[in-house]
């Protein structure tokens, strides 16, 4: 509901009193706690009014009691001043989405007696939220077409069932029947943390104001958006109104995905054409230019390779041709925003443990330059006005500050903070010191790490050390908040905290991601060693308390230490990867290997599985796993914790029965971190000597 604002007055400070008292409660020696981070808000990507007066951004507070978030949508004048609450309720209002008059933002909620989510819309100045969809399926990725008469949403529907009508008896039949079983006749058949079936997300259309059936786009077409995962940068519409683009999976076997760019009439009525069909690599987050002439999308060229890089293509909707924005530029576009005179396109690039901005020209392809330099930037969105210069707001985060509301200057790159959720609860909190270092790691190449200090250090006292290992392995550690891994809880607790970014991490380049392919040990754990010889050698280090600790990759990567040389006292091990034969188990097993399948090479494929060394096996370790992990499942963790059992290993296994590959609900974080802090303590105790 629209909130009065006399309500929205006294809410605002009852949230902002809460927050502090919580914080004092969790963190009374002034520290960044676990309870104190539970405490903070958390922002989601904001969206930028057509004139570039407002933004809406979504925050979202959870309740550790009741071990549950609730998300409200705010609103921020982005030329400063205070922010007002938008909505309220017991609900997850998310995704909004402005109006072409800057009058109202859609938006996706389930309220009262929504089978699902559905897609809301409210007026900026007052008034209720009004539901827009009823579609049994449920509603999200909500877009409006330029004219404003019209909005796009995507529905996971049955494509064996024509009416409404129809699919909503079938979701009432699914969830009463008794009978459970599910049954596939092709890959893939899960993803992260539940099962698929043969619902397909297709995109339709419905008047603004929630009258008449919504009209489907894509349903006819033969292609769906991903049953995976999709966003409302999966699809696009034209600035006339008359084309829809989006991402589809034009794999036909099930394990050799391949996402292309479909362009379809937004009546649904001709048939689609595929303008990507001669690329084997994924395309993606189609965008169309605001005068209507260029189709821009990113591609990649290396089939099933999550981490090949992306470059930036424009599609000339007059001719034809193609463009690439990117040349030989070693990393990947993404984030994509048109500028709006529709000369040039900004990015939010993962760049060397920093996701930047960046600028891509159309008058110079294969030049772009960066924006932002430090922190992080995300959820960039660019005013439909101002031509070279629009308003522009983005989050922006780092290791010390929650993601925050910023107004962003695409020209200087210089960011204006718009909100403050969390200014009281971090003015009480003492956060470590945190440096980028580098050292030589594999192959002599240099590696970037984050150190992070505990809060009051002292250089003249010696500090044990915790390095954590990051997951991917083609991820990379940004200066950001890690919510299920902060650096800064684990430094509060008197340990200096690293994060190396080792070979095979993104951000630094492709042939620096690839060098780890198809062996994922070799490198990574010649990086980690030497990591630690470095931090040996600093005169702060306690070379006797040293440990290490991850989660997926990470948890592979710690999983490969056991059975290797090391210096470390104890080891966590966090949804790991521990026996890679096993490991076709996960939600992409059926996918084709790049290089070759275990049984071709089944000697070569064995030395890149830590389960081969258990044999040395001897450092004590903790063992942490979710039963709803579908990308590692559960089977890794109660193998490792097993076989350090059988040598005799101190070991110790957490197993959350409703968690995936993360710890996601309140109660069961601040039992891991506590589980992971009481571990750690037992070989490597915290504090400076």
């Amino acid at each position: 509901m629209l909130l009065s604002s006399i309500h929205r007055t006294l809410l605002l400070a009852a949230l902002c009193g809460s927050a502090v008292v919580t914080a004092a409660e969790a963190a009374p020696s002034g520290r960044m706690s676990v309870e104190a981070m539970w405490s903070l808000a958390r922002l989601g990507d904001p969206a930028i009014s057509p004139d570039g007066r407002l933004a809406v951004v979504p925050v979202t507070r959870y309740d550790v009691r009741q071990n549950k978030g609730r998300t409200h949508l705010w609103l921020f004048p982005v030329a400063g001043g205070p922010g007002r609450q938008l909505t309220a309720g017991e609900v997850a209002d998310t995704s909004p989405a402005w109006s072409p008059d800057g009058r109202a933002i859609a938006f996706v909620s389930k309220r009262g007696d929504d089978p699902d989510t559905q897609v809301y819309v409210i007026d900026v100045d007052g008034g209720e939220a009004r539901r827009v969809t009823n579609v049994p399926t449920g509603a999200d990725a909500p877009k409006w077409f330029p004219d404003g008469k019209r909005l796009a949403f995507v529905s996971s529907i049955w494509p064996d069932l024509v009416r409404w009508e129809d699919q909503g008896r079938r979701v009432e039949e699914r969830a009463k029947s008794k009978m459970t079983a599910k049954v596939w006749t092709r890959a893939p058949i899960a993803y992260w943390d539940h099962y698929l079936d043969e619902r397909e997300p297709h995109l339709f259309s419905i008047p603004a104001d929630g009258s008449g059936e919504p009209q489907a786009i894509t349903r006819q077409s033969g292609y769906s958006l991903s049953k995976n995962e999709y966003s409302s940068s999966s699809y696009d519409v034209s600035p006339d109104g008359l084309e829809v683009a989006f991402a589809a999976n034009v794999d036909r076997v099930g394990n050799l995905p391949n996402y292309d760019v479909i362009v379809v009439e937004a009546c649904g009525c001709k048939p689609p054409r595929n303008v990507t069909a001669d690329n084997r690599g994924d395309d993606g987050e189609p965008l169309y230019s605001p005068d209507g002439r260029w189709l821009a999308f990113t591609q990649q060229k290396i089939p099933t390779y999550y981490a090949d890089r992306a470059r930036l293509l424009l599609l000339d909707r007059r001719g034809g041709g193609l463009r690439d924005l990117t040349g030989d530029w070693e990393r990947s576009a993404a984030g994509l925003r048109w500028r709006p005179d529709s000369k040039a396109i900004y990015g939010q690039v993962d760049d060397a443990a920093t996701n930047r901005v960046w600028r891509f020209d159309l008058a110079t392809p294969g030049r772009p330059r960066p924006v932002t330099a430090a922190s992080s930037f995300s959820g960039l969105a660019l005013a439909r006005g101002g031509g070279a210069k629009p308003a522009a707001v983005a989050i922006r985060q780092s290791f010390s500050e929650p993601p925050t509301l910023v107004r962003l200057d695409l020209a200087s790159g210089a960011a204006t903070a718009l909100s403050s959720f969390d200014a009281a609860t971090l003015a009480a909190i003492r956060q470590g010191k945190v440096e980028s270092v580098r050292y030589a790691g594999a192959r002599g190449r240099e590696i970037q790490m984050w150190v992070v200090h505990p809060p009051d250090f002292d250089p003249a006292k010696r500090y044990p050390v915790l390095m954590l290992l990051h997951g991917g392995p083609h991820n990379t550690i940004q200066d950001s908040v890690q919510w299920r891994w902060n650096a800064q809880v684990f430094a509060s607790w008197g340990y200096v905290v690293t994060w190396h970014n080792f070979h095979g991490s993104s951000g630094f380049g492709h042939d620096f991601a690839d060098s780890i392919n198809p062996d994922r040990i070799t490198l990574p754990y010649e990086d980690t060693i030497k990591a630690a010889e470095w931090l040996a050698a600093q005169p702060w280090a306690d070379r006797e308390r040293f440990v290490a600790a991850g989660a997926s990759y990470g948890g592979f990567l710690a999983s490969t230490l056991l059975g290797r040389p090391h210096p470390f006292k104890a080891l966590v091990a966090h949804g790991a990867v521990y026996n890679s034969f096993t490991q076709i188990g996960a939600d992409y097993g059926a996918e084709k290997d790049r290089f070759f399948e275990f049984w071709e090479r089944p000697e070569e494929f064995a030395r890149y599985s830590p389960h081969t060394s258990a044999g040395s096996f001897a450092t004590p370790t903790l063992v942490i796993h979710g039963q709803t992990d579908l990308r590692v499942p559960v089977n890794h963790g109660i193998e490792l914790f097993n076989t350090l059992q059988k040598r005799g290993v101190p070991s110790k296994l957490v197993y959350f029965p409703d968690e995936n590959h993360w710890i996601l609900k309140p109660q069961n974080s601040i039992f891991w971190y506590h589980t992971v802090r009481d571990w750690l303590a037992t070989y490597a105790p915290p504090g400076g000597r």
